[in-house]
């Protein structure tokens, strides 16, 4: 793959996370859903369980159906001390195009809680792991496959927003 092609794909990429991280940070969490195919899978896993080969995951979706289920609970059901997050994303690696209309990426992310009467602080770091749809007939590239991987194994409060 040249240059060319790398910085065309790493900007499809791109557009999608930065749509991603968007909807989380502004609160807009029933579009989140949107930018995964219907039949997707969003996993949010340690370091250590994949290193580990350990099908074990903190969250487990595997539809879309699911994800509009888990911005329901976030809204209706869930009780939490309100907080807002903002997510940083790191360079987006593309190694290879796409294969079968399915690229391959992997971005570093940070996200930061503030309180709302409080400082921010780190809430979790570590890497995407994504698979996006972008062959033809492809309307808009979306989320096939979203797996969280995160640098440590404890989260400190209960993961309400998706990370």
């Amino acid at each position: 793959m040249d240059i060319a092609q790398r910085e065309r794909w790493r900007a499809v990429a791109l557009a999608l996370l930065t749509d991603y991280v968007d909807c989380l940070d502004g609160g807009r969490f029933e579009e989140w859903p949107l930018l995964f195919a219907e039949r997707c899978i969003y996993r949010v896993t340690s370091a250590e369980n994949r290193a580990r080969g350990y099908p074990i995951a903190l969250i487990d979706c595997d539809s879309r159906g699911m994800l509009i289920d888990r911005v329901r609970a976030l809204r209706e059901a869930n009780i939490y001390e309100a907080h807002a997050c903002r997510h940083l994303l790191g360079p987006v690696v593309v190694r290879e195009p796409p294969r079968d209309g399915v690229l391959s990426v992997r971005t570093g992310f940070a996200v930061v809680r503030t309180m709302r009467d409080g400082p921010g602080t780190l809430f979790a770091t570590g890497e995407y792991l994504d698979r996006i749809q972008v062959g033809e007939g492809t309307v808009a590239p979306m989320f096939l496959e979203k797996t969280v991987v995160c640098d440590s194994s404890q989260i400190d409060t209960l993961l309400v927003y998706p990370l």
